[in-house]
């Protein structure tokens, strides 16, 4: 979820924990601490690099943007997803409708 959460382009741990918990409608939450150590570790893989700048809020933040390397991750890694997430809606079925009022 971090590297979509940056495919779009650079962006500091905050704006990335936002779009995950936006993005999920709240299902997943990021908490700070695994999100700093997940990002530090993608830079050390070589999936991501930083630099220092201003956010929004007119604070200076680590941006983090892909590289070459995070984006050929990230296509792979979605596809593996899709495929997972394809195998267990055939096993849980179709979900249950809603009762009408």
């Amino acid at each position: 979820m971090v590297l979509k959460a940056l495919h779009a382009g650079p962006n500091h741990g905050y704006a990335v924990a936002k779009w995950v918990r936006e993005t999920t409608d709240d299902t997943f939450v990021v908490e700070e601490g695994a999100l700093y150590t997940a990002l530090h570790r993608l830079e050390r893989q070589g999936l991501l690099r930083s630099e220092w700048g201003v956010s929004d809020a007119n604070r200076r933040a680590k941006f983090y943007r892909l590289t070459a390397k995070g984006h050929r991750v990230l296509q792979t890694q979605a596809a593996s997803w899709r495929r997972s997430a394809l195998a267990l809606f055939k096993v849980l079925g179709p979900a249950p409708r809603k009762a009408s009022s």
